[in-house]
Order: C-alpha cells, then sequence, then structure tokens
C-alpha cells in the first residue's frame, strides 16, 4: 500500500506547465489547521446526535431536519477519516491512525481494510483495464452489447440513480462493510473484525442508553443522507464530461488526475462541509496535500486555475452517462 500512496505525480510525461515545487510544499500537515478541523467536525456532530435523541423522543419529523444537517458533518467527518488514509491529515503516522480508527467507527467503516482499498483506487482510476478497485461498476459500450440480458439488466439496476445514491451506500456502509474482501491481508481482515466487535460494542450501549428503535431511526436516516451526498461526490469526481479513461498501456498517472478527475466548484457552504474534495484533480495529482490545503494549492498554480470546473448545475448531466465509449473516448447514455 505505502507504494501505491507514494506513487510520485511528477513522471517524465507530466505536463511541463505544472509546478512541482507549488504541489510539493502543500504536502506538509498543519497541526494547528488539523485539530481545529477535528474539533469542529466531532463535537458538533455529537451535539448534533444529542439533540436528535431529544428531538425523537417528541417526533421523527422534529428530529428530521437535525438529521440533514448531521449528516453534513459526517461527510465531513469521513474527509477526516480519508485523509488519515492517506498519511496526509497529521505529520505523525500515529496520529492518523488513531484519529482514522475512530472516525472508521462514527462512519462504521474499517479503517485499514478502506485505506487499502482507497490506495488501489488511486493507483488505477480511470485504467480500463484494472477496474473494480473501489470504484464505480462502469462497463464500456462493447462490454454492455455483449453482456447477457440478465448482466444487462444487472448493470441498469446499479447505475439506478435510486440504487446509487439511496440504497447502495445504506448497503456498503451498513452490510458490505462488515466483511473483508478475498484479496485483504491479515492486517486488513483483523481491521474489519476489531471494527465489527467495537461497533457491537457500542451498539449495545446505545441501545440500553436510548433503545433500539431511536438508535436505528437515527443512524439509518444519518446515514442515508451523507451516503447519498458521498455517492454522488464520488461519481461526478470521475464520470463527467472529458473525463479521463485508457486502456492499461496508454494510461497516465497524471493524466487520470488532472483529467479524469473533475474540479467539482461546489457553493461555499457545500465546500466547507464536503472538506475541499471538489478539488479533486489536486487531490489525485498528490494524495499527501491535505484538504485544507486543496483550495491554495489549486490558487497557487496558474496552470491549475485553466482547468474548467464542473458547476452544480452542470454536473446533473452527469446522470445520463452510463457507459465509456473506447471509439469517442467519453461517456455516453443506454440510448
Amino acid at each position: 500500500m505505502d507504494d501505491i500512496l507514494n506513487i510520485d505525480p511528477h513522471q517524465p510525461s507530466v505536463a511541463s506547465q505544472v509546478s512541482k515545487d507549488n504541489v510539493a510544499r502543500f504536502q506538509t500537515a498543519s497541526l494547528w489547521r488539523a485539530r481545529w478541523q477535528v474539533i469542529n467536525s466531532f463535537v458538533p456532530y455529537a451535539l448534533l446526535w444529542f439533540a436528535m435523541v431529544r428531538a425523537q423522543a417528541v417526533s421523527y419529523w422534529l428530529m428530521f431536519p437535525i438529521a440533514i444537517l448531521a449528516a453534513g458533518f459526517l461527510v465531513r467527518i469521513f474527509i477526516i477519516f480519508h485523509d488519515c488514509g492517506h498519511g496526509s491529515f497529521f505529520k505523525s503516522q500515529r496520529a492518523n491512525n488513531a484519529t482514522g480508527a475512530i472516525a472508521g467507527l462514527v462512519l462504521l467503516t474499517p479503517y485499514r481494510h478502506w485505506r487499502w482499498q482507497h490506495a488501489l483506487h488511486h493507483g488505477t482510476a480511470g485504467d480500463l483495464d484494472r477496474r473494480g478497485s473501489g470504484d464505480i461498476w462502469t462497463l464500456t459500450v462493447e462490454e454492455y452489447l455483449q453482456s447477457t440480458r440478465g448482466r444487462r439488466f444487472a448493470y441498469r439496476l446499479a447505475r439506478n440513480p435510486l440504487v446509487l445514491f439511496v440504497f447502495a451506500p445504506l448497503f456498503v456502509f451498513v452490510l458490505d462493510h462488515r466483511f473483508a474482501v478475498s484479496a485483504a491481508s491479515k492486517r486488513e481482515r483483523e481491521s474489519v473484525h476489531r471494527t465489527n466487535w467495537a461497533l457491537l460494542g457500542v451498539t449495545l450501549l446505545m441501545c440500553a442508553m436510548i433503545g433500539l428503535k431511536t438508535l436505528l431511526l437515527i443512524q439509518l436516516t444519518v446515514l442515508a443522507f451523507a451516503g447519498a451526498l458521498g455517492f454522488w461526490l464520488f461519481y461526478v469526481q470521475h464520470q463527467f464530461e472529458g473525463s479521463y479513461w485508457a486502456r492499461s498501456k496508454h494510461w497516465n498517472y497524471t493524466a487520470a488526475a488532472l483529467q479524469g478527475s473533475s474540479f467539482y466548484k461546489l457553493p461555499r457552504i457545500l465546500q466547507w462541509f464536503t472538506g475541499n474534495i471538489g478539488f479533486h484533480h489536486i487531490h489525485h495529482l498528490s494524495p499527501r496535500i491535505p484538504n485544507y490545503h486543496l483550495q491554495r494549492c489549486h490558487e497557487a498554480d496558474p496552470f491549475f486555475n485553466t482547468i474548467k470546473p464542473l458547476t452544480v448545475l452542470a454536473s446533473l448531466k452527469c446522470l445520463t452517462f452510463h457507459l465509456w465509449d473506447e471509439q469517442r473516448n467519453a461517456f455516453v447514455g443506454f440510448r
């Protein structure tokens, strides 16, 4: 995994316009920024949980709007978890691992297992011959046409917005993360087991304090909204108009970062809740840059400012993209 995390984004084929020094100077973690982000993410989330428990005692619909706000903070906690997995949030790897493990419990996600899978995603994003590692199921036009009727139906169902942004997130966080994939090493498998046992203990404690019904109503509501936003972000980060996908022999890490990862320009409040992850082109170019430096890195290099942003309105068109057309080098719809 460390080999993937340390991939040098500045390969000989990188565009000469990108400043290596500019990217490098933002790869250093800031202790005070990291600590402040932990405080302004975890503390409000805990307070909102308390508020939701009190509101749920009166009415689910009184709790509901609080859950939407809590979902925003849960997404922000995921960004911290994500950066810890890259070893970028703190300078200390021990601090990254400890914070990542704690955040993983809040997110129902085994930290080390997810970290390993996500590192594979960074090493293969946009590579048509190495799909399937932490990405959304994507077929080429030719693969789809050669598929059986059953596989076509399954693929269409998987790409349905209701399934992709509502049911899939709940399935992944509640069920799928309870099991290690077959290729996982012993350490990653143990991460899953430890997380499951810890979650069982927390669940029993919470049930004793607030009851199973209240726990499920709050947890699933918050997770549904946070998961929908998280999956949407992940979807538009790599499946957008002008994206880059290529076969392994033509695949290039830097091109996959700068062309295959979107610059998603979000309203300021959403940018804050999502931890600047809209600057995804910067993140894939150098995963060692923590989220609180991504915007500054983007603005410091004139080359990055030439990259066309994807607006919220324009991103809605991404819902029509279902297949990668290798002849056109573009995403197309089923029609």
